[in-house]
């Protein structure tokens, strides 16, 4: 099980790093991308970009429907994600699912310095954090199918895993203290 904070990919995050942050809160519908995100953002006086905010609406519409996203459908939407990056020449965070590795190299086209925060949490937490969001367009039935998507962060990936049954604030010092770290 992950504890408070699991770094990975501590190698080669010194540079970069060092004169901007580049961001991205992963994980899963109802980990709470947007709300750390905006916190972690507003610590490190950041923009924030909620990434949901980038979709096409054909894919909002698809996935109010009810219908999982495929690859094709995300990789114009994640590829904008890395543009965004590519343009910011200040520290941006963006709350981003980012599910597979796949998606987050796309992302690293646009930054390969990009360091990426996975909230990670319980199904069950997941679920109630979802039915407590009245009107999002993504509907509860579509968790599952995240949580099959979902492929953690690997061993040469920049990043932190987060417990998201902690205080958001808790959350966000183990974020601040993992971007120190990594520029040691």
């Amino acid at each position: 099980m992950i504890g408070e904070a699991d770094m990975t990919g501590e190698a080669g995050m010194a540079g970069d790093l060092n004169q901007r942050h580049h961001i991205v809160v992963m994980g899963v519908a109802g980990c709470g991308k947007s709300t750390v995100g905006a916190a972690v953002a507003e610590r490190l006086g950041a923009e924030f970009l909620d990434g949901d905010s980038l979709h096409p609406q054909s894919n909002i519409d698809k996935m109010a429907s009810g219908t999982p996203l495929n690859d094709e459908d995300r990789a114009p939407w994640l590829a904008e994600i890395g543009r965004r990056f590519t343009a910011s020449n200040s520290a941006l965070v963006i709350a981003c699912s980012a599910l597979k590795r796949t998606y987050r190299d796309i992302i690293r086209t646009g930054d390969p310095s990009v360091f990426f925060v996975h909230l990670h949490g319980s199904r069950e937490l997941l679920d109630e954090r979802m039915k407590a969001r009245p009107g999002h367009f993504m509907p509860v039935s579509l968790l599952d199918s995240q949580l099959a998507t979902l492929e953690p962060l690997q061993a040469d990936e920049a990043g932190i895993v987060v417990d998201i049954a902690q205080p958001v604030e808790k959350i966000v010092e183990g974020v601040v203290a993992a971007l120190e770290g990594a520029r040691s």
